[in-house]
């Protein structure tokens, strides 16, 4: 296990415990910036991951990256995956209506408006905010490492989530004015586009399928990079509030893990409609959604 390694499960943990660093690091008895110093992958004793453990309330073993990590919380979540992702060498997804890292500047700007009007007058509306711009960093880091590392990315979209995502629009689950909800939905058609031109260029490294009919019982990903592999299963998308609790996201390095859904990736992706004919059928939902709304 390397460092760096505990030093990203280290900083995900600390964001889904809901402790600040000030707070983790005195108890700890060391300087913030240590602790800092920690999560960037310096040094850390054995006995300090027994401690941090401790504190934040998981097993040491998964600070250790051991076992399933669990995250509630869904910006500590995408801390992870973020970690994970900078790693890689390929991204494969099965399900869902995107792929995040493909997602536009304004996808994320559509999203940053959504959370804000979601967020209630009060005491407590700073600091929501505060959280969702540290969300929306994570976010648009995952985005920046696509970009600069290209990984290789093999996705398989569900045409029930596709047809949901244009319906409700970016942010569907949040009760937004009726002009920013028109927005979110325009913007949702236009990152569905952008997947169908995509989908026709088929550029070096990235292919994207369409699963028709019998669609993907629940989204996963399987995160390859040179010394391990990742399997990440979550009901926690890129779209939620950072301090919604909705459900449990896991994540594991299981060898059994890795083989059982890459089994299942490999069936789904030569079922799944690919090339012209896929991206004509994301048009057509496109269109189809245009005239329900």
């Amino acid at each position: 296990m390397k460092f760096a390694d505990i030093g990203q499960q280290l900083r995900a943990y600390r964001m889904e415990s809901g402790m600040r660093a000030e707070e983790i690091a005195a108890r700890l008895g060391v300087s913030r910036a240590a602790l800092y110093r920690y999560e960037k992958g310096e040094v850390i004793k054995l006995e300090t991951i027994r401690r941090l453990a401790e504190l934040l309330k998981v097993s040491p073993l998964a600070l250790l990256g051991i076992g399933i990590e669990y995250f509630t919380r869904p910006a500590a979540f995408q801390e992870r995956l973020r970690g994970i992702e900078e790693g890689s060498d390929q991204i494969l997804q099965v399900g869902g209506a995107y792929c995040y890292p493909l997602a536009s500047d304004a996808f994320e700007a559509v999203l940053a408006e959504a959370w804000a009007a979601a967020v209630p007058e009060g005491n407590e509306r700073a600091a929501a905010l505060a959280q969702g711009d540290q969300a929306l960093g994570v976010l648009a880091f995952r985005r920046r490492t696509y970009a600069q590392k290209r990984p290789t990315i093999i996705a398989v979209l569900g045409e029930a989530a596709v047809a949901a995502f244009l319906d409700g629009g970016i942010a569907a689950g949040l009760d937004l004015p009726a002009p920013l909800r028109a927005r979110a939905r325009d913007a949702a058609r236009q990152e569905v586009l952008a997947l169908a031109t995509l989908m026709d260029a088929m550029p070096l490294g990235l292919q994207i399928g369409l699963a028709r009919g019998l669609q993907p019982a629940a989204p996963f990903m399987l995160i390859r990079g040179r010394e391990r592999a990742h399997v990440v299963t979550s009901p926690l998308s890129p779209e939620l509030l950072p301090q919604a609790a909705v459900g449990v996201a896991g994540i594991t390095a299981a060898d059994e893990a890795v083989v059982a859904h890459q089994r299942i990736a490999e069936a789904v992706w030569r079922d799944a409609a690919k090339g012209a004919d896929a991206a004509e059928h994301l048009r057509s939902l496109v269109r189809e959604a245009a005239l329900r709304s």
